[in-house]
C-alpha cells in the first residue's frame, strides 16, 4: 500500500471504519420504512443534502408529472453493500423530480418479510416495483398481481433462472451463473490443485447461488484436482467471520478460500491476513464486491482479487427505468441490464481506495471524481 494512502480524507478505506457499522446501517435505515428521502449517515439528505422533489414537476424536457412514488423491496435493507444501491436510487429521483422511491424488505433474507413488503406496495397502488428474486417461486404471485393491478415490476440485483421465470418486465444485475463461471476458472489459474473452500452466506438464495454453482462447474470442467467445498456461513457479518475462521483453522492444509457474496469475502480476507495462512498452503483467495476492508485486503496483495458488480446501478437503472416506462405509457420497455463483472486486483483497486464517491457509497454528495494517477 503507498505510504500516504492512510492520509487520505475522504478515502474508502477508511469512510465505514471511520462511521462504524451502526452508522452505516442507519443510513440505510433513514428510508427504510417511512418512503421518505434517505438521509446519509451525517445527517444530510440525498445527492447535494436537499430533499429530492416530492411534486413531479418535470426534468430537463420532460413533462411535469405526477408525484410516482416506486417501491423497492430488498433482501438484506441493512447490509453496507447496498448503500450504494440507495445512492442510485436517490440521484435518480433526485435528477427525475419525482420522491425518492421506498426502500423496505427484510433485515436477514427473510422471505416472507419481503413477500409482506410487495403486497404493502401493491395495497396501497405504488406506481412501480423493484424487488430482488432471490427465490425460485416466492415473488411469482405478487408480481402477477402487481402486473394485473398496472404496477411495473422490476427485478434488481437477483433474478430467476429462465427455466422457471418470473413475469417481470426485466432484470438488472450481474450475470451471476457468468460471473461465477468466470471466478471459477480464476480460481482454477490461481490454486492449481488442492483442497478450496467456497463460502456462500444464505445457499439457495438467488442473488448468490447461481455465482457457486457456476464456479463449481467451472471447476469441475477444468479437470483439475481441486477438491471444492460449499460452505454456509450465515447472513450477519460476524457469522460469517466466525465460520470462515473456524473452517480455516479446521483445515489449513487448504490451498485455496473464496467467497460468493460481499461478507463472507471480507471475512475470507481478514481471517487470510490474521491467521498468516499465506504462510502455510494457501495460494489463492478472493470474492465479490466492494466493501472497503475488501478492497483494502486486495489492495494489500491478502486477496487476489474481489469481483465488482455495479450495486450503484442497481439502483439508478431500475429507477429511470420505471420512470421511462410510466412516461411512455408502457411504450419504453425496461431492457436486460447486465451491470458487469469486472475482476479488481491489487492495482486496480487503488483507484477505489484513493478516491470517495456516492458511486461507491462512501461520499455524501455528488461530485465529479477525478481520475488516479
Amino acid at each position: 500500500m503507498p505510504p500516504d494512502t492512510q492520509l487520505l480524507s475522504p478515502s474508502r478505506r477508511n469512510f465505514l471504519k471511520a462511521l462504524g457499522m451502526t452508522a452505516a446501517i442507519g443510513l440505510i435505515n433513514a428510508c427504510t420504512n417511512d418512503g421518505a428521502t434517505a438521509t446519509t449517515a451525517a445527517g444530510g439528505t440525498g445527492g447535494t443534502g436537499s430533499t429530492a422533489s416530492t411534486g413531479g414537476s418535470g426534468a430537463g424536457n420532460f413533462p411535469e408529472t405526477p408525484a410516482w412514488e416506486f417501491v423497492f423491496v430488498n433482501h438484506v435493507t441493512t447490509n453496507p453493500f447496498f448503500v450504494p444501491t440507495v445512492y442510485g436510487i436517490e440521484d435518480a429521483a433526485a435528477m427525475l423530480g419525482i420522491p425518492t422511491p421506498q426502500w423496505t424488505g427484510s433485515e436477514d433474507a427473510d422471505n416472507g418479510a419481503m413477500v409482506n413488503a410487495m403486497e404493502a406496495a401493491i395495497a396501497g397502488a405504488a406506481d412501480g416495483i423493484g424487488v430482488c428474486l432471490v427465490d425460485l417461486e416466492a415473488f411469482n404471485g405478487p408480481t402477477d398481481e402487481a402486473l394485473a393491478a398496472g404496477i411495473p415490476v422490476i427485478a434488481y440485483n437477483a433474478d430467476t433462472p429462465p427455466d422457471n421465470p418470473n413475469n417481470r418486465l426485466c432484470y438488472v444485475g450481474q450475470d451471476l451463473y457468468g460471473s461465477g463461471f468466470e471466478m471459477g476458472n480464476r480460481i482454477v489459474e490461481l490454486v492449481g490443485s488442492g483442497k478450496v473452500a467456497l463460502f456462500i452466506a444464505t445457499p439457495g438464495q438467488l442473488n448468490i447461488q447461481p455465482r457457486i454453482d457456476g464456479a463449481l462447474d467451472a471447476i469441475a470442467e477444468s479437470g483439475a484436482d481441486i477438491e471444492a467445498l460449499d460452505i454456509a456461513t450465515g447472513a450477519a457479518l460476524e457469522d460469517e467471520l466466525s465460520t470462515v475462521e473456524a473452517w480455516y483453522l479446521g483445515n489449513q492444509d487448504a490451498t485455496g478460500m473464496f467467497a460468493v457474496d460481499a461478507g463472507s469475502t471480507q471475512a475470507v480476507g481478514q481471517v487470510v491476513r490474521d491467521q498468516s495462512a499465506r504462510d502455510n498452503a494457501l495460494v489463492g483467495a478472493g470474492g465479490y464486491d466492494l466493501l472497503p476492508e475488501t478492497v483494502e485486503l486486495v489492495s494489500e496483495g491478502v486477496l487476489d482479487f474481489t469481483i465488482d458488480q455495479q450495486p450503484y446501478l442497481q439502483g439508478f437503472l431500475p429507477t429511470l427505468y420505471l420512470y421511462l416506462y410510466k412516461l411512455s405509457g408502457g411504450v419504453v420497455t425496461p431492457p436486460e441490464t447486465n451491470t458487469g463483472l469486472v475482476f479488481l486486483d491489487s492495482s486496480s483497486a487503488q483507484l477505489f481506495l484513493e478516491t470517495a464517491s456516492r458511486f461507491e457509497g462512501d461520499a455524501e454528495e455528488q461530485a465529479i471524481v477525478e481520475p488516479v494517477g
